[in-house]
């Protein structure tokens, strides 16, 4: 028992540090505001693909990333959920750069409950009423939103999709996090570098640069972002190991949360009454989702009386 407490403890420690990673996420981005987002993207790529291949063989898994890419379908996969995280984290960053840290928050927030209905149209998953009745109020705080906030609803919904996607595509493929992100940094590995080398020697438009080299500050921060892409997910997946579901679904929202609160507190974004309203309806339907989703697996887990 006392075996079990600890390593559930080990676990909740790890997620609320991934979490922590994510949430922050904004301020490390914020302080590489001279950067193109797509450049960005691009170093986050590149130095992932060194930086995942060492962890690998740490865990004594490469052969997992060989054994998955010998896979025509598995290969397939891994194609569409790179393009989907590439897009993702490109819409995320320029959001971030663009002073819309509260949209991209919120497209964190719709995205689990998208995907629970992703999962009920792809994968045939059951919905009870409770989680109809979630995802039904989040619809409503969305539209509340679209009334006053049209210019920057496409940003949460367009991350929304694409990550609520990414989770369809990983959920289906037989494949672990880190070996999967491996697989996919290293299928836009190539053509990344391709887009840095074109920067580099000038054959890109007029004002777009090459930054790495400019700034010693600047060099760590595009280096680094493979620390910040890597870790929390290595310590996320470690953790989902050690915790019950519940307790992992729950945790899921306090990233999105921490984001919301650097956005308005630190950057100073504007929060208007339809932000407001919509928030606080996904707050609501979150909490039901979560609760319905607790409740559920408790009774599962209760010893059946013949």
């Amino acid at each position: 028992m006392f075996a079990t407490l600890s390593t559930s403890r080990i676990g909740l420690i790890q997620a609320l540090i991934a979490c922590i990673f994510w949430g922050l996420m904004p301020v490390y981005f914020k302080l590489l505001q001279s950067v193109d987002a797509l450049e960005i993207v691009a170093h986050r790529i590149i130095w992932s693909v060194p930086l995942l291949l060492i962890i690998l063989y740490f865990r004594k898994n490469l052969a997992s990333l060989g054994v998955a890419l010998m896979d025509r379908k598995l290969r397939w996969a891994m194609l569409a959920s790179s393009c989907l995280i590439a897009a993702n984290w490109l819409i995320y960053v320029w959001a971030v750069h663009e002073d819309h840290i509260l949209a991209a928050s919120l497209g964190y927030f719709i995205s689990p409950l998208l995907s629970v209905l992703m999962g009920r149209i792809f994968l045939g998953e059951p919905l009870s009423g409770k989680k109809w009745m979630a995802i039904a109020i989040a619809a409503g705080g969305v539209s509340v939103l679209a009334v006053q906030a049209l210019d920057t609803l496409w940003i949460s919904l367009v991350l929304a999709m694409s990550w609520s996607s990414y989770a369809l595509v990983r959920k289906v493929a037989d494949i672990g996090p880190v070996t999967g992100l491996t697989a996919e940094t290293g299928i836009l590995f190539l053509p990344f570098t391709l887009f840095l080398i074109w920067l580099t020697f000038g054959m890109a438009p007029t004002g777009s640069t090459q930054h790495l080299g400019d700034d010693r500050l600047i060099d760590l921060l595009l280096v680094g972002g493979a620390v910040v892409t890597a870790i929390p997910l290595v310590l996320f997946a470690s953790a989902v190991k050690k915790m019950s579901l519940s307790a992992i679904g729950l945790l899921n929202y306090l990233a999105p949360t921490i984001q919301f609160l650097v956005g308005v507190f630190i950057y100073g974004e504007a929060m208007t009454l339809s932000h407001l309203i919509c928030f606080i309806l996904i707050w609501i339907s979150l909490a039901l989702y979560s609760t319905d989703s607790y409740l559920a697996g408790k009774a599962a887990r209760q010893p059946q009386i013949l």
